[in-house]
């Protein structure tokens, strides 16, 4: 089942105009979760709203929105001021203007959205939109309001839709200065470049997030199996690390340990299967994966291998 749109509007360039959904392009919903349980008696840990003075819980008809100027002292808003300044990009994402890709700097962007028509009409207007974007290979900026915010939004095409990145402000940036002027200047040698070179380029290959793995994920998966099971938990050892005395030295090891791990990466399928053996093994459904539709499905036959453990 899709997810629901997180925003719905109009997307306006000068004077073409179409409505438009957006909706989260990513999810945390596979990871696994975990709750808060009362040690003494396995119950859920249930939080409430509370006044910080008496202790008696709050209704939520009774909580109003609140800005601090000093302790003890706020200055209350209500829901129908915020409504009172509600800006334009609520109900619209205006196109400013077009930049080029390399103008944006990575620390400013936030998360995705995809963006379609909404309904059936607009789609003229919205395909006229689309492809004048990838046309000009620019991005376009806008303004949206998502969560009673007004957010930076960064569109561009992909295949028949567009996806939007929120961007942060320049005041939700932190300067680097402060983290990097104490950082040595350093002299590096042309020998310690031509080998960090080699190790690069035994490590080179084409970004395919299909192979890569959360291994804590799979940790996660491999944990609570063994405690279904009853088996007993024993910390591993962890890798010790080593002080680095002589960089040359350093380097040259890399160079072969880099060999050894472009051979071993070529079978990421492996690793992949293995993960979706393990959920499978848990026999618990876990939102949006496949390998727990698949686990369901063959309850029967995965209750019998447990009991036979």
């Amino acid at each position: 089942m899709a997810p629901r749109a997180n925003w719905k509007g109009f997307l306006r360039l000068s004077l073409v105009t179409c409505p438009v959904a957006l909706y989260p392009a990513t999810s945390e919903s596979e990871k696994i979760s975990f709750n808060q349980l009362n040690r003494q008696t396995g119950h859920r840990i249930k939080y409430l709203k509370v006044d910080a003075d008496t202790g008696e819980e709050v209704p939520n008809e009774d909580i109003v929105k609140g800005y601090q100027l000093e302790k003890d002292q706020f200055i209350e808003v209500s829901k129908e001021e915020l409504e009172e300044i509600a800006l334009e990009s609520t109900r619209t994402i205006e196109i400013d203007e077009f930049v080029d890709k390399t103008d944006i700097d990575p620390r400013y962007l936030i998360r995705p959205y995809y963006i379609r028509p909404d309904g059936k009409v607009g789609h003229d207007a919205f395909a006229v939109i689309r492809e004048t974007i990838r046309e000009m290979d620019k991005v376009a900026i806008g303004r949206v309001v998502l969560t009673n915010r007004e957010h930076i939004i960064a569109l561009e095409p992909m295949d028949k839709g567009l996806v939007g990145t929120l961007l942060r402000y320049p005041y939700e940036v932190r300067s680097e200065q402060e983290y990097f002027d104490e950082i040595q200047d350093v002299k590096v040698t042309k020998d310690m470049l031509d080998l960090a070179r080699h190790i690069v380029n035994q490590k080179a290959g084409r970004f395919d997030p299909e192979k890569f793995e959360d291994h804590y994920e799979s940790a996660l998966i491999e944990l609570i199996n063994q405690k279904r099971a009853g088996k007993t938990i024993r910390p591993k050892e962890r890798p010790k690390g080593e002080n680095v005395v002589d960089l040359m030295d350093a380097l040259r090891k890399s160079v072969g340990g880099a060999a050894a791990e472009s051979k071993a990466a070529k079978s990421p399928a492996k690793k992949a299967k293995k993960a979706a053996a393990g959920q499978k093994e848990m026999l618990m459904p876990i939102a949006g994966k496949k390998p727990a539709k698949d686990a369901a499905a063959k309850r029967p036959a995965a209750g019998a291998r447990r009991k036979s453990a």
